[in-house]
């Protein structure tokens, strides 16, 4: 048994320093990815603080604030048209108790006059726009301006019009796939594998599990996201009602994913990561203190003047 020892430990300590030592240097092992666009300022679902979610002046709004990128989700209507909105059931959007799926483009009702924002319980936000948008109109709108479209529902009708967009308005290197869900992440590639794509859950759970047992720096990765929830945000911005407000499993979570060291592993490979939903100078500052790439806000014109004193001071 001692004996084994004097190879064990040798070994293990000569993978544990080839490890950090490829982790500080990946671009030995992995050519860095080139993405058509960095950005460092994101607008959550356009700007939901300061303009009524999701809607075409929100996301004018944030394009005006100088925003890197825009942040929506799409869903699909019973004629078949991609319109625009985080829900699927309207009633939290619009007072009406009803699917997007169960209605024609024509017959959706429009958003609140003042909408709660989601990530900022208390505050609300409003606009003179409350039409909910189609993907195209967007697409038309912002023919420049990178988007991040994430997709909820194992719908491959929905996948494959979106994709169709894409490719109309010519736009695969600055239109991103997103989702939680593994097995739609692996659709939506193979639906338009030239389109860069963001973690999903699982595969970040993959990441850290890779990290933390010092493979990571020796294993290819597709994805050119990571998106994931500032932690700290959870016990002050989430309604109560969520599984997380635990302070002790919040702080877990903390401690787990909020690794400068994988931070800068991945932006070292060419990887992107956004830290979201940042809604108060205090989370900004830490969001980039841990070392994100780029935030994601409900207010783009907050994230703006931080950008712009970060560069005065620079």
């Amino acid at each position: 048994m001692i004996s084994s020892l004097y190879f064990v430990l040798p070994a293990l300590g000569g993978y544990i320093l080839t490890s950090l030592y490829f982790l500080k240097n990946p671009q030995l092992i992995h050519k860095k990815k080139r993405s058509a666009f960095y950005c460092t300022h994101i607008s959550h679902r356009g700007g939901s603080g300061e303009r009524i979610e999701s809607t075409i002046e929100a996301f004018t709004h944030a394009v005006r604030q100088g925003t890197g990128m825009l942040e929506l989700d799409c869903h699909l209507t019973l004629d078949g048209h991609v319109v625009v909105s985080h829900d699927e059931n309207l009633l939290r959007q619009t007072g009406h108790d009803v699917n997007i799926s169960s209605l024609n483009l024509q017959d959706l009702p429009l958003y609140k006059e003042q909408l709660e924002v989601t990530f900022y319980a208390g505050h609300y936000s409003s606009g003179t726009d409350r039409k909910i948008a189609l993907l195209e109109e967007v697409f038309r709108t912002f023919p420049n301006i990178p988007i991040n479209i994430e997709i909820k529902e194992d719908n491959c009708v929905l996948m494959k019009k979106v994709s169709d967009l894409v490719k109309q308005y010519e736009r695969e290197g600055i239109t991103v796939w997103a989702t939680v869900e593994s097995t739609i992440m692996k659709k939506c590639c193979r639906m338009n594998s030239s389109m860069p794509y963001s973690f999903s859950m699982s595969r970040g759970l993959q990441l850290l599990l890779l990290f933390y047992s010092g493979l990571l720096p020796f294993v290819p990765l597709g994805e050119s996201f990571l998106q994931f929830y500032l932690p700290r945000i959870i016990n002050r911005h989430i309604p109560e009602e969520q599984p997380l407000k635990n302070k002790l499993l919040v702080s877990l979570i903390e401690k787990i994913t909020m690794r400068k060291a994988l931070f800068k592993h991945l932006a070292d490979r060419g990887i992107q990561v956004h830290l979201f939903v940042c809604n108060e100078m205090q989370d900004i500052e830490a969001a980039f203190g841990v070392g994100a790439t780029g935030v994601m806000t409900d207010y783009p014109t907050l994230l703006k003047n931080y950008l712009n004193r970060q560069r005065i001071q620079d």
